[in-house]
């Protein structure tokens, strides 16, 4: 009897073994069935990165990591594990300028989702996907304007760039820092394309002077604004739109002539995980993931999807202004430089 017990112990313990060779943690099998574990990077809300995560784990036999962080630290932190990746998708970082200036640092990879294959590399006045398939656009934000719609009545509030600055503002308007903030970069960037240097940098010593506070996060003006800590805050106009759905009082204009720009996914060059990126990506433009976005008040890529935002596609491209992708790649780092030695 002990020695059928010594067998069948013996058997148990080698099925063990077999199993736990054959599987990791995450699902992923060694014949390579799964989609093992997916480490995400991202500037987006997390509670609605985490929310697409969770999504994406239900259908498909993988396990999304997000690593929460700043653009402009999660673009330094690819560059340093260069020789060692650690990432396998980037997704958002304020609009497809960082992944431009970023495409030349190899750290992005070329991938583009069947459901992009047939799409124009610029649609309608907005680029939607790099020409050799670095990124590619899974939704569109507006630059625009957040009010406190207590403190500001809808006929007051400003509806160009050029009425921020009037002298009854001073000392009511936020705006990001963009030093430090991917839609504050392209702020600065789309006013100087629009005026020229000179005039460019003579606008925002002006703006400057009627801003009480320049937070490094893009969405704290905003915030801000839902506080009443500022009356006008510079923002993409889901961040007004959400603080609106949890019950402050904020609305967002869309100023003529403003960036409207979509915000890209990529997979990592040399992600330790191709595999499984990928399939996060191809997610990220399907039905599921595009209604998530548009729960959020994001305006979704798929036309099929209907957003919570009262904006569309069709009516933010009318205010679009044509963004010289060239110019940015060649300028973006020194013009955040002279902001730095003007205004730091």
């Amino acid at each position: 009897m002990k020695k059928k017990l010594s067998i069948f112990l013996s058997l148990l313990l080698l099925v063990s073994v077999i199993t736990a060779c054959s599987s990791d943690s995450s699902g992923k099998s060694e014949e390579g069935e799964g989609l093992g574990n997916i480490t995400l990077y991202s500037p987006e809300t997390p509670d609605m990165t985490k929310e697409l995560a969770e999504d994406f784990e239900k259908s498909h036999d993988g396990k999304v990591n997000v690593h929460y962080a700043g653009t402009n630290i999660l673009v330094n932190k690819m560059l340093a594990e260069i020789d060692n990746p650690q990432g396998d998708v980037w997704y958002g970082g304020g609009g497809i300028l960082p992944f431009e200036t970023a495409v030349d640092k190899n750290i992005l990879a070329s991938y583009i989702p069947a459901a992009a294959e047939e799409w124009d590399t610029v649609e309608n006045g907005i680029k939607m996907k790099h020409q050799d398939g670095k990124y590619v656009g899974v939704e569109v934000f507006v630059l625009g304007f957040a009010y406190n719609t207590e403190l500001v009545s809808e006929e007051e509030a400003p509806k160009t760039w050029d009425d921020l600055l009037d002298p009854k503002w001073k000392g009511k308007i936020q705006l990001p820092n963009p030093a430090a903030s991917g839609t504050a970069t392209l702020l600065v960037l789309s006013q100087i394309m629009e005026r020229g240097e000179e005039e460019g940098w003579k606008y925002f010593e002006k703006l400057v002077e009627n801003a009480n506070s320049m937070p490094d996060s893009g969405s704290a003006p905003t915030k801000a604004v839902a506080k009443g800590e500022a009356h006008i805050g510079i923002g993409f106009d889901f961040m007004a739109y959400e603080q609106q759905a949890k019950g402050e009082t904020v609305d967002f204009v869309v100023p003529e002539k403003t960036p409207v720009i979509a915000n890209p996914v990529s997979l990592v060059e040399g992600a330790p995980n191709e595999k499984g990126g990928k399939a996060f990506i191809d997610y990220l433009l399907s039905k599921d993931a595009q209604q998530i976005l548009a729960n959020w008040y994001h305006i979704p890529v798929n036309p099929d999807v209907e957003s919570k935002t009262p904006l569309s596609l069709e009516t933010a491209q009318q205010s679009a202004i044509d963004l010289d992708i060239d110019w940015v790649i060649e300028n973006y780092d020194r013009i955040r430089n002279e902001w730095k030695n003007r205004f730091q």
